[in-house]
């Protein structure tokens, strides 16, 4: 039986209803070249016994790092046990969407801890239950402005990460947005005499980064004076969510949205995700933030319960015009983070000022290093810049060490050749950063 078990009569009519004279229709997007014309060549069957050990044998070509330098967006923090065996369990693991609140009020008070959690971290009134990263985190609230505003033009730092930056110009694109592109100062910190003179009438977001990708810590309070002259939004953006354990929250410094990157809230480093898109903002936007909240209630007895609170934007009654589209799978890595969360409670600032720290006495042993030099000079959480004689062989010297160097920044930014961002969190030993040193040296 073929996969699609669709008749010749059912394909036809279907292909009548969405207006198609052929299947081939339907692939008009993908440019013929990425088209597959022909079966893929495939190995023969395998046993389930032969399976385990090929797998076996291609685990072993793995070359894990033993230390890791590298942050950008993705970083290496410690994750407690209780993580992996809480979300574990067959009730959080297999949960399927919470929309039947009677059957669901372990997974729906969950979301709403982490809810409470993440408004408190960012300084807002409201957060959601996740989105899928923090690239379309960004993107989906620059998209809420200009549909709020009923504004096309969108204002963005080149501080802000590379790929956040690609997917809010794939967002803008979509949806016939302008998006205007504004320069960082000579301490790392975003232009603000560019910023100014970008922002007009007619802008419906800004967004930065903080600390952004450069590691530099912004001056948010700053820049929301100049957005809201405007009557524009101001996005504030991050991906290192330990960095909200010590900064003061971008919410209370007056911007209208807070999102960025959870990874670091117990969820291990994977190739690609999934990661977890943190969504916060301020309570006149509460009903028009894509994704789901979860609200707290009371049940004719007096008992609190949790329910899916503004049900109008799911999928399950909105169907294509919902404006939340996250999955179960999502909710998962939300889990995590609320149980990373729970597990260090007020530790959260020491685990950041340990970050901190860290970065500092790695910063000062390169910068000893002959022909090495510091390029920003604006405060700094757990990443940094520094000029190298060499970016591709540095981080050649320090992969035969078994360390993982530092983002070369030259694949984003030409004018910054020769220049790598280093990252150091608590999982980097002083016995590490001394073989990097003595390698490069």
């Amino acid at each position: 039986m073929d996969y699609v078990p669709h008749t010749p009569e059912d394909q036809k009519q279907m292909m009548k209803t969405v207006g198609i004279s052929s299947i081939e229709e339907l692939f008009a997007d993908i440019p013929e070249k990425y088209r597959l014309k022909k079966l893929l060549d495939l190995p023969a069957p395998l046993t389930e016994q032969e399976v385990s050990g090929l797998m076996q044998s291609l685990s072993e070509n793995n070359r894990l790092p033993t230390a890791m330098m590298l942050g950008a967006g993705a970083y290496h923090h410690f994750i407690p046990a209780i993580v992996g065996h809480l979300i574990g369990r067959s009730e959080f693991y297999t949960a399927y969407t919470p929309y039947q609140a009677e059957i669901s009020q372990g997974i729906l008070q969950a979301i709403y801890e982490y809810q409470t959690m993440i408004a408190h971290l960012t300084g807002t009134k409201v957060a959601n239950a996740s989105m899928y990263d923090g690239a379309s985190a960004m993107a989906e609230a620059a998209v809420l402005a200009c549909k709020t505003l009923q504004r096309k033009k969108i204002v963005v730092s080149k501080s802000v990460h590379p790929e956040y930056r690609q997917t809010i110009q794939t967002y803008a694109w979509s949806n016939g947005y302008e998006v205007v592109e504004t320069g960082y100062q000579q301490d790392g910190t975003l232009d603000a005499a560019a910023l100014k003179a970008a922002v007009d009438d007619q802008t419906a977001a800004v967004l930065v980064q903080s600390p952004n990708f450069f590691g530099i810590i912004e001056d948010i309070a700053a820049i929301e004076s100049v957005v809201h002259a405007q009557g524009s939004l101001l996005v504030a953006g991050f991906t290192d969510a330990t960095s909200l354990g010590l900064l003061k929250p971008a919410g209370e410094q007056g911007a209208d949205m807070v999102v960025g990157e959870g990874q670091s809230f117990g969820n291990p480093l994977n190739f690609g995700g999934p990661y977890l898109g943190i969504f916060a903002s301020n309570e006149k936007l509460m009903r028009k933030i894509p994704g789901r909240i979860v609200g707290a209630t009371k049940d004719e007895d007096g008992t609190r319960g949790y329910v899916l609170t503004l049900q109008a934007r799911e999928q399950h009654i909105r169907r294509e015009k919902a404006t939340s589209n996250i999955c179960s799978n999502e909710a998962l890595c939300m889990l995590a983070a609320a149980v990373y969360l729970v597990s260090l409670g007020k530790n959260l600032k020491t685990l950041a000022e340990l970050n901190l720290n860290k970065a500092q006495y790695l910063k000062s042993k390169l910068l000893a290093l002959p022909g090495w030099s510091e390029v920003f000079s604006g405060p700094t959480y757990n990443e940094f810049v520094v000029r190298t004689p060499n970016a591709h062989v540095v981080n050649e010297k320090l992969q035969a060490k078994g360390i993982l160097g530092g983002y070369d920044l030259g694949r984003d930014y030409p004018d910054l050749k020769d220049c790598l961002v280093f990252c150091a969190t608590e999982m980097l030993s002083r016995e590490s950063i001394g073989a990097a040193i003595a390698s490069l040296a």
